[in-house]
């Protein structure tokens, strides 16, 4: 299978840089590519709910982790080279905390992205040796 570039940084930006405000630049330039596939949808709002609970916006990032959940949760378990179906339980998990965060307060943690394709492993991998150019903030 041959994965788009986009893809591929999205997913290094997601489990190696830790930068959800990226995730979403090439992931939304991904998604109005390829005629706004609600995969690619649900994975950005994944991470912009990461990125808004990093940033103290609770209620946003439940908003984002329940939308992204919602277009997510009926694809395959495991799709485009991942592990899908465990990022939507973690993400589940994540809204459960976050809406009893008063009551239960815990301090921000990231998700990682389970990636079961060697090829797509490798692809990310050497994203790390040389990483990708960062989109300029607007």
């Amino acid at each position: 299978m041959a994965y788009d570039q986009l893809y591929v940084e999205y997913l290094y930006y997601f489990n190696v840089e830790r930068d959800y405000f990226e995730c979403h630049e090439v992931m939304e330039e991904l998604w109005m590519e390829e005629g706004r596939n609600p995969l690619h949808q649900g994975l950005l709002q994944v991470a912009v709910g990461l990125y808004h609970h990093r940033n103290g916006n609770v209620g946003g990032a439940i908003k984002l982790f329940e939308q992204g959940i919602e277009k997510l949760e009926y694809y395959p378990r495991m799709s485009m080279g991942i592990n899908l179906g465990k990022l939507v339980n973690d993400a589940k998990q994540y809204v459960a905390k976050l809406e009893r965060i008063e009551e239960e307060p815990f301090e921000f943690y990231d998700l990682n992205i389970e990636i079961v394709h060697s090829e797509l492993e490798a692809m990310v991998e050497e994203l790390k040796e040389f990483p990708p150019i960062k989109h300029e903030p607007e």
